[in-house]
């Protein structure tokens, strides 16, 4: 993308914003996790990652470590079409599913691991991973015991390059 996407500007506020408002009203609660000082001003807790340059795998595993529930909701930060019913949809299977973790996924099949609910117990396998440095998120996805929910693939779209985001940027009305 060539610049921070979570600092995006997207229906008035920031991608990152937008998001957040999205898991609050989703889950109640919102903590970002990455550098403070580019965050903090927005208003929510934010952590820093414990294991820079780990991709994802250390965000995740920092949420989980800092996060004081046993089920938490996990949301990248450029996926502008998520919704809090999507969310809720994860929420509510995560518990039922007698399973540690809930991915999305869209019409394809694929886990998108990125928009999904851990169990607090995934811990020690995240851990696992990033001390072996297996940092892909689909392959440590397919190692839990996971359900698979499908959703609307417009939900999990994300943006990772100018043109992509030119498809979700609000457009002038005349």
């Amino acid at each position: 993308m060539g610049r921070d996407k979570a600092l995006l500007p997207y229906r008035g506020t920031t991608l990152v914003e937008h998001l957040a408002r999205v898991v609050q009203e989703a889950a109640g609660a919102v903590a970002l996790i990455g550098a403070p000082d580019h965050y903090r001003s927005l208003g929510y807790p934010v952590y820093p990652d414990k294991f820079p340059g780990c991709g994802p795998l250390g965000g995740i595993y920092t949420a989980l470590s800092v996060s004081s529930t046993d089920w938490n909701l996990i949301v990248a930060c450029d996926m502008p079409g998520i919704s809090a019913d999507v969310l809720r949809t994860l929420l509510g299977s995560a518990e039922q599913s007698g399973k540690s973790c809930v991915v999305a996924t869209g019409p394809t099949g694929d886990p998108e691991p990125l928009c999904a609910v851990y169990h607090r117990s995934c811990l020690p396998v995240l851990a696992r991973a990033i001390e072996e440095k297996r940092f892909k998120m689909r392959d440590l996805v397919a190692q839990l015991d996971r359900t698979l929910k499908p959703v609307d693939a417009s939900a999990l779209a994300n943006v990772n390059t100018p043109a992509e985001w030119a498809d979700f940027e609000p457009k002038p009305t005349r």
